[in-house]
């Protein structure tokens, strides 16, 4: 049996140092979390030393001039969601192998390519050495870590199973991105297929239809109605793309519109109106809807199921909802939660919530299962999306072509029924 000393935080975020006996540097770890400590720093006797930085004894977390240093805020960047995810999974698994935090955050931060987050985990690892919890160095950076991931974290080192909660803020963070980047697929696909379209449309007015024009201009063919309208809006496309004024001004114009778009959805009623507007658009609004059930589920159940307080869970579910709609929907469930109602009711009298949805909640309230229920939804509703996702791709690829043939069938047609009827004027 060896001797280790330690470095440990209590529930009240108060650090704490001391000896223990133990047979390995994972025994000594678990039998400091069976104490209720969480271990910043664990080293065997004789084989190294502690942090100079952290203080003997115990040290309150909440003095600025003796325990706890300000850290610099990281700016400059965003960190994308992969990278996020992948962090935090090679986090859990560290400490789930028995590697104390700071040392886990050690390795992470010099293997990280990712400047921004690198510099972020030496900014924690300083606050943690400093005397901070980890949750509370985590918060001192919300741009990469937003209050569900600060919460979770905060929940994992209470309950000292940071790295269960670290393993499903991963999935949580996995299931999510990749929901998003179905609705995103989704989304792309019919405006990449509308883009071709138009410069189709575009090339063949500009340039393929003109020259039929002049022909038919030099042979004094009387056209018929199909061919004068698309020469007509030949024309009309030409003084458009080639004076110069005209496409100032339409730039000009669709920039303005745009500005005045942006500020007015900003605003309290124009972001309420336009994330209705979302959940009620031909085809896509359903996806839109389905996908924010599934994240609500999704986000409620994890926070639940890693210790969060049903209030506190509501209150981070609200904020990251992404959806105002939702969100005022979410805020009243909490509204009768803190009055003592349950979950159902406010559910039952919201449009957003599908009675799949509310029938699954009330049977997960009345066994005591609800975060796993909770999570269930989410589930059967990724799969739903997933499904739409597929069903809204075929419906849109066939329309997309018949759209495309109608536009150039045509003009086709416009171009060459004249020279139909020329032919047939001919006397053989």
């Amino acid at each position: 049996m060896a001797h280790f000393q330690y470095i440990a935080l209590d529930a009240k975020g108060e650090q704490t140092t001391g000896t223990i006996e133990a047979a390995t540097e994972a025994d000594a770890i678990s039998q400091i979390r069976s104490h209720g400590l969480y271990p910043t720093q664990v080293v065997e006797q004789g084989k190294g030393s502690l942090n100079a930085a952290s203080t003997k004894g115990k040290t309150s977390v909440g003095k600025k001039a003796k325990g706890k240093t300000k850290v610099k805020k990281v700016s400059g960047g965003r960190v994308k969601p992969k990278v996020m995810m992948i962090f935090t999974r090679q986090l859990a698994t560290l400490i789930d192998s028995g590697l104390p935090l700071l040392k886990g955050l050690d390795v992470l931060g010099k293997q990280e390519p990712n400047p921004v987050l690198k510099h972020t985990i030496t900014s924690i690892s300083e606050s943690i050495q400093s005397g901070s919890t980890f949750s509370e160095s985590l918060s001192q950076h919300p741009k990469l870590f937003n209050k569900l991931y600060v919460n979770m974290v905060k929940a994992g080192e209470l309950g000292g199973v940071l790295e269960v909660v670290l393993t499903r803020l991963a999935e949580y963070m996995e299931k999510a991105n990749k929901l998003k980047n179905k609705i995103v697929s989704a989304m792309v696909y019919p405006f990449i297929v509308m883009f071709i379209a138009v410069a189709i449309l575009i090339f063949l007015m500009v340039v393929v239809v003109p020259e039929f024009k002049n022909m038919f201009k030099d042979l004094n063919t009387e056209l018929p109605p199909i061919s004068e309208f698309v020469f007509g809006f030949s024309d009309m496309l030409m003084k458009i793309v080639f004076y110069l004024p005209v496409v100032v001004w339409l730039i000009f114009g669709l920039m303005l519109f745009i500005f005045l778009f942006s500020k007015w959805s900003n605003t309290v009623s124009g972001r309420e109106k336009v994330d209705g507007f979302k959940l009620k658009m031909p085809l896509l609004g359903d996806l839109q809807r389905k996908s924010a059930i599934s994240r609500f589920s999704r986000t409620l159940g994890t926070l639940v199921t890693s210790g969060v307080p049903i209030l506190q869970a509501l209150n981070i579910t609200s904020e990251t909802s992404g959806n105002v709609v939702v969100s005022n929907a979410i805020s009243n469930i909490h509204s009768a939660v803190k009055e003592g109602e349950s979950i159902v009711t406010p559910m039952s009298a919201s449009p957003v919530f599908p009675p799949m949805v509310i029938s699954m909640v009330d049977v997960g309230e009345e066994t005591g299962k609800l975060p796993d229920m909770l999570l269930k939804v989410a589930d059967v509703y990724d799969d739903e999306v997933d499904n739409a996702v597929t069903a809204l791709t075929s419906v849109i690829e066939p329309l997309m072509i018949v759209l495309l043939a109608v536009i150039v069938g045509t003009i086709v047609i416009a171009m060459f029924l004249p020279l139909i009827k020329l032919m047939d004027s001919v006397p053989s």
